[in-house]
Parts: structure tokens; C-alpha cells; sequence
């Protein structure tokens, strides 16, 4: 099934026969939804801590080239809510996972 908001697939990824994705996240009911592909390497940790840094960067990047927003306030406002989620969840977790 194709969403109508689906996001495209970038170009690098479809040239690499080797490309995996790890990650699809949607808002459902104001309410998160997503799949993970876990069992990727040794150092899972360490593959999903540059992951979501990753996307945080290409957050802060794109919201600075959308609306001035400083990628520092942007970043500083993410970790902030990051550790609250973490420390103190606004929801559980629940599903199975794909490898």
C-alpha cells in the first residue's frame, strides 16, 4: 500500500542493493507509529545512538533552512525532550519487531 504522504526513498539508497532500512515512523490518532528492523551488527546501541543524532541534525538543518530557527535551539529543544521521554514516557512501547 502507498501512503499519500509516504516520503521517497532517497537516491542513494535505491542504487545500494545493499541498503537496509531501519526506521518508519508515522502520527496515527496523535499518537506515534512505527516499525525498527533491529539485529543489524554487533553494536546496536551504537548504530541507533548516530541514527537518531543523525536524523536530530537533519532536523535541526532543516528546520534552520525552513524557518531561521537556529540548529542549536532546535537540538538544545530536542535532547531536552529526548531525556524527559526517556527518564518519564508519555506512552508505552508495544508491537513486535521485524529483523
Amino acid at each position: 500500500m502507498k501512503l499519500s504522504s509516504q516520503l521517497p526513498v532517497p537516491p542513494a539508497a535505491q542504487a545500494d542493493k545493499n541498503a537496509t532500512e531501519l526506521l518508519r515512523a508515522w502520527v496515527v490518532n496523535n499518537g506515534l507509529q512505527c516499525s525498527v528492523r533491529v539485529g543489524n551488527g554487533e553494536d546496536e546501541p551504537l548504530l541507533w545512538g548516530v541514527l537518531i543524532s543523525d536524523v536530530a541534525r537533519h532536523v535541526a538543518d532543516a528546520l534552520n533552512k525552513q524557518s531561521g530557527i537556529s540548529q542549536k535551539d532546535v537540538l538544545d529543544r530536542i535532547r531536552e525532550v529526548f531525556n524527559d521521554e526517556l527518564d518519564a514516557p508519555t506512552a508505552a512501547t508495544s508491537g513486535s519487531f521485524t529483523q
